[in-house]
Protein backbone atom coordinates (compact mmCIF):
# COMPACT_ATOMS: atom_id res chain seq x y z
CA UNK A 1 0.00 0.00 0.00
CA UNK A 2 3.08 2.00 1.04
CA UNK A 3 4.94 1.52 -2.10
CA UNK A 4 1.68 1.78 -4.76
CA UNK A 5 1.24 5.30 -2.97
CA UNK A 6 5.07 6.33 -3.46
CA UNK A 7 4.61 4.95 -6.69
CA UNK A 8 1.74 7.15 -7.54
CA UNK A 9 2.96 10.43 -5.49
CA UNK A 10 6.61 10.62 -7.67
CA UNK A 11 4.82 11.21 -10.82
CA UNK A 12 2.55 14.24 -9.17
CA UNK A 13 5.75 15.63 -8.35
CA UNK A 14 7.27 15.50 -12.06
CA UNK A 15 4.08 16.85 -13.25
CA UNK A 16 3.62 19.40 -10.87
CA UNK A 17 7.56 20.59 -11.82
CA UNK A 18 6.93 20.69 -15.98
CA UNK A 19 3.39 22.67 -15.12
CA UNK A 20 5.26 25.35 -13.59
CA UNK A 21 6.49 26.22 -16.91
CA UNK A 22 10.37 26.83 -17.87
CA UNK A 23 11.31 30.44 -16.35
CA UNK A 24 9.24 28.86 -12.80
CA UNK A 25 11.87 25.94 -13.34
CA UNK A 26 14.74 28.38 -14.09
CA UNK A 27 14.34 30.51 -10.85
CA UNK A 28 13.71 27.50 -8.81
CA UNK A 29 17.14 26.10 -9.26
CA UNK A 30 18.87 29.08 -9.18
CA UNK A 31 17.44 29.33 -5.36
CA UNK A 32 18.48 25.65 -4.85
CA UNK A 33 21.96 26.29 -6.31
CA UNK A 34 22.54 29.40 -4.61
CA UNK A 35 22.09 27.03 -1.08
CA UNK A 36 23.89 24.09 -2.24
CA UNK A 37 27.26 26.75 -2.84
CA UNK A 38 26.68 28.45 0.33
CA UNK A 39 25.89 25.09 2.41
CA UNK A 40 28.52 22.82 0.52
CA UNK A 41 30.99 25.05 -1.65
CA UNK A 42 32.71 21.55 -3.09
CA UNK A 43 29.62 19.64 -3.98
CA UNK A 44 28.20 22.45 -5.57
CA UNK A 45 31.66 22.95 -7.71
CA UNK A 46 31.42 19.18 -8.99
CA UNK A 47 27.50 19.92 -10.93
CA UNK A 48 29.73 22.69 -12.66
CA UNK A 49 29.68 19.83 -15.52
CA UNK A 50 25.94 20.52 -15.94
CA UNK A 51 26.26 24.11 -16.88
CA UNK A 52 29.19 23.77 -18.86
CA UNK A 53 27.54 20.86 -20.86
CA UNK A 54 23.90 23.35 -21.20
CA UNK A 55 26.23 25.87 -22.32
CA UNK A 56 28.18 24.16 -24.86
CA UNK A 57 25.33 22.34 -26.28
CA UNK A 58 23.49 25.83 -26.97
CA UNK A 59 26.96 27.35 -28.94
CA UNK A 60 27.24 24.16 -30.83
CA UNK A 61 23.65 24.58 -32.18
CA UNK A 62 23.02 28.53 -32.24
CA UNK A 63 25.52 28.53 -35.50
CA UNK A 64 23.59 25.96 -37.78
CA UNK A 65 20.34 27.42 -36.21
CA UNK A 66 20.77 31.09 -37.44
CA UNK A 67 22.61 29.43 -41.28
CA UNK A 68 19.30 27.28 -41.93
CA UNK A 69 16.97 29.63 -40.75
CA UNK A 70 18.56 32.50 -42.39
CA UNK A 71 18.75 30.59 -45.38
CA UNK A 72 15.14 29.37 -45.12
CA UNK A 73 13.37 32.35 -44.85
CA UNK A 74 14.95 34.35 -47.22
CA UNK A 75 14.23 30.87 -49.90
CA UNK A 76 10.83 30.94 -49.09
CA UNK A 77 9.88 34.48 -48.62
CA UNK A 78 6.95 35.45 -50.34
CA UNK A 79 7.41 38.82 -52.88
CA UNK A 80 4.81 40.92 -50.56
CA UNK A 81 6.55 39.84 -47.29
CA UNK A 82 6.22 42.63 -44.54
CA UNK A 83 10.43 41.78 -43.60
CA UNK A 84 12.08 44.77 -42.52
CA UNK A 85 15.94 44.76 -40.96
CA UNK A 86 16.02 48.23 -41.31
CA UNK A 87 14.07 49.87 -38.34
CA UNK A 88 15.29 47.43 -36.18
CA UNK A 89 19.20 47.93 -37.20
CA UNK A 90 18.00 52.03 -36.27
CA UNK A 91 17.26 50.50 -33.12
CA UNK A 92 19.89 48.68 -32.21
CA UNK A 93 22.40 51.56 -33.14
CA UNK A 94 20.04 53.98 -30.88
CA UNK A 95 20.04 51.97 -28.38
CA UNK A 96 23.91 51.44 -28.08
CA UNK A 97 24.57 55.01 -28.15
CA UNK A 98 21.71 56.06 -25.63
CA UNK A 99 23.58 53.22 -23.13
CA UNK A 100 26.89 54.79 -23.84
CA UNK A 101 25.27 58.15 -23.24
CA UNK A 102 23.28 56.83 -19.91
CA UNK A 103 27.25 55.15 -18.75
CA UNK A 104 28.80 59.14 -19.22
CA UNK A 105 26.24 60.82 -17.18
CA UNK A 106 26.39 58.15 -14.45
CA UNK A 107 30.39 58.14 -14.72
CA UNK A 108 30.05 62.05 -14.01
CA UNK A 109 26.99 61.81 -11.09
CA UNK A 110 29.55 59.18 -9.23
CA UNK A 111 32.86 59.22 -10.01
CA UNK A 112 34.68 55.93 -9.63
CA UNK A 113 38.51 55.63 -8.76
CA UNK A 114 40.19 52.16 -9.06
CA UNK A 115 43.14 51.19 -7.05
CA UNK A 116 45.20 50.71 -10.28
CA UNK A 117 48.00 47.89 -8.53
CA UNK A 118 47.16 44.58 -10.03
CA UNK A 119 50.28 42.89 -11.69
CA UNK A 120 49.94 43.26 -15.63
CA UNK A 121 47.39 40.77 -17.53
CA UNK A 122 48.61 39.57 -20.95
CA UNK A 123 45.89 40.02 -23.82
CA UNK A 124 45.60 41.14 -27.74
CA UNK A 125 43.32 44.04 -27.46
CA UNK A 126 42.71 46.09 -30.88
CA UNK A 127 45.29 48.72 -31.43
CA UNK A 128 42.43 51.11 -33.21
CA UNK A 129 39.32 51.23 -34.38
CA UNK A 130 40.29 50.44 -37.96
CA UNK A 131 41.65 47.20 -36.71
CA UNK A 132 38.22 46.55 -34.83
CA UNK A 133 36.73 47.34 -38.43
CA UNK A 134 38.72 45.72 -39.95
CA UNK A 135 38.38 42.51 -38.23
CA UNK A 136 34.73 42.93 -38.51
CA UNK A 137 35.17 42.98 -42.64
CA UNK A 138 37.39 40.15 -42.69
CA UNK A 139 35.08 38.19 -40.85
CA UNK A 140 32.56 38.24 -43.23
CA UNK A 141 34.65 36.56 -45.61
CA UNK A 142 35.46 33.37 -43.59
CA UNK A 143 35.05 30.39 -44.89
CA UNK A 144 31.14 28.84 -44.19
CA UNK A 145 32.28 25.36 -42.83
CA UNK A 146 35.06 27.73 -40.33
CA UNK A 147 32.29 30.17 -39.65
CA UNK A 148 29.72 27.82 -38.25
CA UNK A 149 32.69 26.04 -36.47
CA UNK A 150 33.79 28.90 -34.58
CA UNK A 151 30.38 30.76 -33.77
CA UNK A 152 31.54 33.51 -36.45
CA UNK A 153 27.95 35.10 -36.65
CA UNK A 154 28.99 37.87 -39.22
CA UNK A 155 30.07 35.08 -41.79
CA UNK A 156 26.98 32.86 -40.78
CA UNK A 157 24.45 35.50 -41.26
CA UNK A 158 26.53 36.32 -44.64
CA UNK A 159 26.52 32.96 -45.85
CA UNK A 160 22.96 32.59 -45.26
CA UNK A 161 21.48 35.81 -46.89
CA UNK A 162 23.83 34.39 -49.61
CA UNK A 163 22.24 31.04 -49.94
CA UNK A 164 18.55 32.23 -49.23
CA UNK A 165 19.02 34.39 -52.12
CA UNK A 166 20.65 32.02 -54.30
CA UNK A 167 17.92 29.93 -53.40
CA UNK A 168 14.47 32.50 -54.06
CA UNK A 169 14.88 31.11 -57.55
CA UNK A 170 14.73 27.02 -56.85
CA UNK A 171 12.39 24.17 -57.18
CA UNK A 172 9.63 24.52 -54.45
CA UNK A 173 10.55 20.90 -53.61
CA UNK A 174 14.06 22.05 -53.12
CA UNK A 175 12.22 25.09 -50.86
CA UNK A 176 10.44 22.44 -49.13
CA UNK A 177 12.92 20.76 -47.97
CA UNK A 178 15.03 23.86 -46.40
CA UNK A 179 12.31 24.11 -44.90
CA UNK A 180 12.09 21.25 -43.18
CA UNK A 181 15.55 20.97 -42.41
CA UNK A 182 15.05 24.20 -40.44
CA UNK A 183 11.82 23.20 -38.54
CA UNK A 184 14.19 19.74 -38.01
CA UNK A 185 16.90 22.24 -36.40
CA UNK A 186 14.49 24.21 -34.12
CA UNK A 187 13.24 21.17 -32.60
CA UNK A 188 16.53 20.26 -31.73
CA UNK A 189 17.21 23.12 -30.30
CA UNK A 190 13.88 23.46 -28.24
CA UNK A 191 14.88 20.01 -26.62
CA UNK A 192 18.24 21.77 -25.48
CA UNK A 193 16.30 24.77 -24.09
CA UNK A 194 14.30 22.32 -21.93
CA UNK A 195 17.17 21.52 -19.89
CA UNK A 196 18.15 25.21 -19.29
CA UNK A 197 17.08 24.55 -15.65
CA UNK A 198 19.10 21.93 -14.85
CA UNK A 199 22.05 23.63 -16.95
CA UNK A 200 21.76 26.94 -14.81
CA UNK A 201 21.82 25.13 -11.57
CA UNK A 202 25.39 23.66 -12.77
CA UNK A 203 26.25 27.20 -13.40
CA UNK A 204 25.06 29.28 -10.53
CA UNK A 205 26.37 26.78 -7.97
CA UNK A 206 29.37 26.81 -10.11
CA UNK A 207 29.87 30.30 -9.75
CA UNK A 208 28.92 30.84 -6.51
CA UNK A 209 31.10 28.26 -5.02
CA UNK A 210 33.91 29.31 -7.01
CA UNK A 211 33.85 33.02 -6.83
CA UNK A 212 32.03 33.62 -3.40
CA UNK A 213 30.71 36.91 -2.61
CA UNK A 214 34.20 38.75 -1.33
CA UNK A 215 35.64 39.23 -4.14
CA UNK A 216 33.13 41.83 -5.47
CA UNK A 217 33.56 43.95 -1.90
CA UNK A 218 35.92 45.55 -3.07
CA UNK A 219 34.99 47.23 -6.26
CA UNK A 220 31.42 47.45 -5.26
CA UNK A 221 31.25 50.98 -6.06
CA UNK A 222 32.21 50.11 -9.50
CA UNK A 223 29.61 47.34 -10.11
CA UNK A 224 26.39 49.71 -8.44
CA UNK A 225 27.64 52.43 -11.27
CA UNK A 226 27.71 49.34 -13.91
CA UNK A 227 24.30 47.64 -12.79
CA UNK A 228 22.53 51.19 -12.18
CA UNK A 229 23.19 52.25 -15.58
CA UNK A 230 22.22 49.19 -17.47
CA UNK A 231 19.10 49.09 -15.39
CA UNK A 232 18.06 52.91 -16.25
CA UNK A 233 18.58 51.29 -20.25
CA UNK A 234 16.24 48.24 -19.81
CA UNK A 235 13.78 49.90 -17.45
CA UNK A 236 13.58 53.43 -18.83
CA UNK A 237 15.18 54.06 -21.82
CA UNK A 238 14.28 50.99 -23.80
CA UNK A 239 10.69 51.10 -22.53
CA UNK A 240 10.42 54.70 -23.50
CA UNK A 241 12.11 53.63 -27.29
CA UNK A 242 9.43 51.30 -27.47
CA UNK A 243 6.34 53.74 -26.36
CA UNK A 244 7.35 55.52 -29.15
CA UNK A 245 7.21 53.32 -31.41
CA UNK A 246 3.96 51.38 -30.28
CA UNK A 247 2.04 53.65 -28.26
CA UNK A 248 1.09 51.79 -25.68
CA UNK A 249 2.40 50.37 -22.37
CA UNK A 250 5.97 49.01 -23.45
CA UNK A 251 6.66 47.19 -20.08
CA UNK A 252 4.29 43.86 -20.10
CA UNK A 253 6.76 43.20 -23.45
CA UNK A 254 10.03 44.39 -21.99
CA UNK A 255 9.41 42.13 -18.57
CA UNK A 256 8.69 39.06 -20.46
CA UNK A 257 11.89 39.60 -22.27
CA UNK A 258 14.04 40.13 -19.26
CA UNK A 259 12.42 37.23 -17.57
CA UNK A 260 12.56 34.80 -20.62
CA UNK A 261 15.55 36.13 -22.75
CA UNK A 262 17.53 38.02 -19.79
CA UNK A 263 17.39 35.34 -17.19
CA UNK A 264 19.21 32.25 -19.45
CA UNK A 265 22.05 35.16 -20.58
CA UNK A 266 22.66 36.27 -17.29
CA UNK A 267 23.71 33.15 -16.44
CA UNK A 268 25.50 31.73 -19.60
CA UNK A 269 27.32 34.99 -20.30
CA UNK A 270 27.04 34.86 -24.34
CA UNK A 271 24.73 36.61 -26.72
CA UNK A 272 25.83 33.85 -28.98
CA UNK A 273 25.12 30.71 -26.74
CA UNK A 274 21.42 33.21 -26.01
CA UNK A 275 20.61 32.83 -29.57
CA UNK A 276 18.38 29.55 -30.15
CA UNK A 277 16.31 31.19 -26.31
CA UNK A 278 15.58 34.09 -28.31
CA UNK A 279 14.50 32.41 -31.60
CA UNK A 280 12.00 30.52 -29.28
CA UNK A 281 10.95 33.63 -27.51
CA UNK A 282 10.26 35.61 -30.85
CA UNK A 283 8.32 32.62 -31.86
CA UNK A 284 6.10 32.72 -28.79
CA UNK A 285 5.31 36.71 -29.12
CA UNK A 286 4.24 35.41 -32.78
CA UNK A 287 7.07 37.48 -34.53
CA UNK A 288 7.42 37.62 -39.01
CA UNK A 289 9.93 34.73 -38.85
CA UNK A 290 11.49 36.17 -41.98
CA UNK A 291 12.42 39.14 -39.46
CA UNK A 292 13.56 37.89 -36.24
CA UNK A 293 15.65 34.97 -37.84
CA UNK A 294 17.66 37.44 -39.32
CA UNK A 295 17.06 40.41 -36.50
CA UNK A 296 18.09 38.17 -33.26
CA UNK A 297 21.55 36.36 -34.74
CA UNK A 298 22.83 40.24 -36.09
CA UNK A 299 21.29 41.61 -32.68
CA UNK A 300 23.97 39.53 -31.51
CA UNK A 301 26.69 40.56 -33.08
CA UNK A 302 25.66 44.71 -33.40
CA UNK A 303 23.50 45.34 -30.65
CA UNK A 304 25.90 45.95 -27.76
CA UNK A 305 24.27 48.12 -25.26
CA UNK A 306 25.74 46.56 -22.00
CA UNK A 307 29.10 46.28 -23.98
CA UNK A 308 29.41 50.08 -24.77
CA UNK A 309 28.29 50.91 -21.06
CA UNK A 310 31.46 48.80 -19.95
CA UNK A 311 33.58 50.17 -22.09
CA UNK A 312 32.51 53.55 -21.12
CA UNK A 313 32.27 53.46 -17.28
CA UNK A 314 35.75 51.46 -17.25
CA UNK A 315 37.47 53.67 -19.29
CA UNK A 316 36.03 56.77 -17.57
CA UNK A 317 37.24 55.13 -14.10
CA UNK A 318 40.62 54.69 -15.35
CA UNK A 319 41.02 58.59 -16.81
CA UNK A 320 39.30 59.69 -13.07
CA UNK A 321 42.05 57.61 -11.32
CA UNK A 322 44.48 58.42 -12.59
CA UNK A 323 43.01 62.37 -12.14
CA UNK A 324 42.68 63.26 -15.60
CA UNK A 325 40.47 65.91 -16.21
CA UNK A 326 37.79 64.73 -18.87
CA UNK A 327 35.38 67.58 -19.99
CA UNK A 328 31.64 66.58 -21.43
CA UNK A 329 32.29 66.53 -24.95
CA UNK A 330 35.08 64.72 -24.90
CA UNK A 331 33.21 61.67 -22.93
CA UNK A 332 30.41 62.37 -25.53
CA UNK A 333 33.17 61.34 -28.23
CA UNK A 334 34.17 58.53 -26.00
CA UNK A 335 30.50 57.12 -26.07
CA UNK A 336 30.41 57.51 -29.52
CA UNK A 337 33.50 55.34 -30.08
CA UNK A 338 32.07 53.08 -27.49
CA UNK A 339 28.74 52.28 -29.32
CA UNK A 340 31.05 51.93 -32.36
CA UNK A 341 33.58 49.20 -30.93
CA UNK A 342 30.86 47.48 -29.18
CA UNK A 343 29.82 46.29 -32.37
CA UNK A 344 32.58 44.74 -32.60
CA UNK A 345 32.80 42.94 -29.26
CA UNK A 346 32.80 39.50 -29.14
CA UNK A 347 29.67 37.52 -28.18
CA UNK A 348 31.53 35.51 -25.47
CA UNK A 349 32.19 36.18 -22.04
CA UNK A 350 34.34 38.97 -21.52
CA UNK A 351 34.43 39.94 -24.95
CA UNK A 352 33.51 43.52 -24.57
CA UNK A 353 36.49 44.29 -21.75
CA UNK A 354 39.70 43.80 -24.50
CA UNK A 355 38.17 46.92 -26.16
CA UNK A 356 38.52 49.12 -22.81
CA UNK A 357 42.27 49.64 -24.62
CA UNK A 358 41.35 51.53 -27.56
CA UNK A 359 38.87 53.59 -25.46
CA UNK A 360 41.51 54.35 -23.36
CA UNK A 361 43.94 55.32 -25.81
CA UNK A 362 41.21 58.51 -26.24
CA UNK A 363 42.98 60.09 -23.05
CA UNK A 364 46.71 58.94 -23.74
CA UNK A 365 46.02 55.97 -20.97
CA UNK A 366 48.76 53.69 -22.10
CA UNK A 367 48.04 50.19 -22.50
CA UNK A 368 49.82 48.73 -19.40
CA UNK A 369 47.58 50.68 -17.02
CA UNK A 370 44.38 49.65 -19.62
CA UNK A 371 45.31 46.63 -19.00
CA UNK A 372 44.90 46.45 -15.18
CA UNK A 373 41.70 47.93 -15.84
CA UNK A 374 40.98 44.79 -17.76
CA UNK A 375 41.80 42.66 -15.34
CA UNK A 376 39.46 44.63 -12.49
CA UNK A 377 37.17 44.34 -15.53
CA UNK A 378 37.55 39.99 -15.23
CA UNK A 379 37.37 40.24 -11.41
CA UNK A 380 33.98 41.77 -11.41
CA UNK A 381 32.90 40.07 -14.56
CA UNK A 382 30.67 37.70 -12.58
CA UNK A 383 28.38 40.19 -12.03
CA UNK A 384 28.86 42.83 -15.00
CA UNK A 385 29.76 40.44 -17.71
CA UNK A 386 26.33 38.34 -16.90
CA UNK A 387 24.45 41.83 -16.54
CA UNK A 388 26.06 42.81 -19.60
CA UNK A 389 24.80 39.66 -21.62
CA UNK A 390 21.31 39.98 -19.95
CA UNK A 391 20.99 43.74 -21.11
CA UNK A 392 22.53 42.84 -24.76
CA UNK A 393 20.27 39.98 -25.32
CA UNK A 394 17.00 40.69 -24.00
CA UNK A 395 16.76 44.17 -25.81
CA UNK A 396 17.58 42.32 -29.32
CA UNK A 397 13.98 40.84 -29.03
CA UNK A 398 12.73 43.87 -27.36
CA UNK A 399 13.57 46.06 -30.45
CA UNK A 400 12.65 43.12 -32.88
CA UNK A 401 8.43 43.20 -31.20
CA UNK A 402 8.31 46.70 -31.42
CA UNK A 403 9.75 47.51 -34.85
CA UNK A 404 7.47 43.87 -35.75
CA UNK A 405 4.74 45.97 -34.14
CA UNK A 406 5.07 49.51 -35.91
CA UNK A 407 5.60 47.54 -39.42
CA UNK A 408 2.30 45.42 -39.22
CA UNK A 409 0.15 48.14 -37.83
Amino acid sequence: MTSATSANTTPSIFTKMKSLGLVSQIIIAIVLATLLAVVSPEIAKSFSMLGSLFVSALKAVAPILVFVLVASSIANQKTDSDAELKPIIGLYFIGTLSAAFIAVVMSFLFPTTLTLDLAGATANPPQGLGEVLSTLAFKVVENPISAIANGNFIAVLAWGLGLGFSLKHASSHTKTTVHDISNAISSIVKIVIRFAPIGIFGLVANTIATTGFEALAQYSHLVIVLLAAMLTIALVVNPLIVFLIMKKNPYPLVFTCLRESGITAFFTRSSAANIPVNMELCRKLDLHEDTYSVSVPLGATINMAGAAITITVLTLAAAHSLGIDVDFGTAILLSIVASISACGASGVAGGSLLLIPLACSLFGINNDIAMQVVAIGFIIGVIQDSAETALNSSTDVVFSAAASHHLTK
